[in-house]
């Protein structure tokens, strides 16, 4: 099952460089979460479908190993190559066939990266590899452009965002509508009965119109839409990005402007 249908060098490096990093109040309620339910220590955590490594990262001071897992190469190369934290280590490989002993794992997570599993053999190699007490959290984002905030343009840069939307929701896969509906589905099929959703988590933040475009660029809907015609896409970058300039009534693309993306969490343990 692949989490990513493009695992080129150049989107590893957009994913790398403009994909959101989980918020800090998220992993304070699955840290929160994991010391309920298994407490401490904290020893290993494996990140599923780690992509450039931005989860991974952001869990590292609270756990003696973190081990991220995912099937593109170029994703990994550019998460290896992010300096500073020596107990991160990356692996190639699926969240269906996980290379670690029975009941050795404290947490799994996958950040915006769950809906790309195979449900019943991702959740059976849950099963097996968690200790009892072990906690799974899959968190994303509720929506898929962050509303947007500058003086009394906010509004009209929403609808931009809508009308890009719309222009890639015929190249918009199926496995992103899982995610887009809070992965209800596998939160369903969660076997363990002691499990709870979090939802309606915003988090408030600065964005330029430089990073937003890039975001943009970093979506899979976006490469499929790229892969068909990527002169046509380009454009439609270029375009957005003047469209956005226009309005606020600035000159650079490094002017910033406020953002607000909202979050959700699956948490489940398995039972002790």
């Amino acid at each position: 099952m692949t989490y990513r249908f493009f695992e080129g060098k150049d989107h590893a490096s957009v994913y790398q460089k403009y994909r959101f990093t989980p918020p800090d109040e998220l992993k304070n309620i699955i840290l929160q979460y994991l010391d309920k339910k298994k407490g401490k220590p904290h020893v290993l955590v494996v990140d599923l479908g780690c992509g450039t490594g931005q989860n991974s990262r952001l869990l590292a001071p609270h756990f003696q190993a973190v081990v991220g897992i995912d099937i593109s190469e170029s994703q990994l190369e550019e998460a290896k190559g992010v300096p500073g934290y020596p107990n991160i280590t990356y692996r190639k490989g699926s969240a269906e066939e996980l290379p670690f002993p029975d009941g050795s794992v404290d947490l799994l997570t996958a950040a915006s990266a769950a809906h790309w599993f195979d449900q019943p053999r991702f959740l059976a190699e849950a099963c097996r590899v968690l200790k009892p007490g072990g906690c799974v959290a899959l968190l994303g984002y509720s929506c898929s452009f962050p509303r947007l905030h500058y003086q009394d343009c906010g509004e009209r840069l929403d609808h931009i965002c809508e009308e890009v939307r719309q222009v890639l929701l015929p190249y918009t896969s199926n496995q992103v509508a899982v995610a887009l509906g809070k992965l209800e589905e596998l939160y369903s099929a969660i076997p363990f009965p002691d499990k709870e959703r979090v939802e309606g988590l915003q988090v408030n933040s600065s964005t330029s119109v430089r990073n937003l475009m890039g975001f943009i660029e970093s979506l899979s809907s976006f490469q499929a839409y790229k892969k068909k015609d990527p002169q046509t896409a380009e454009n439609l970058l270029l375009h957005t990005q003047n469209r956005f300039l226009e309005e606020m009534g600035v000159m650079s693309p490094d002017m910033e402007m406020k953002q607000e993306l909202e979050y959700f969490c699956v948490l489940a343990s398995k039972p002790l």
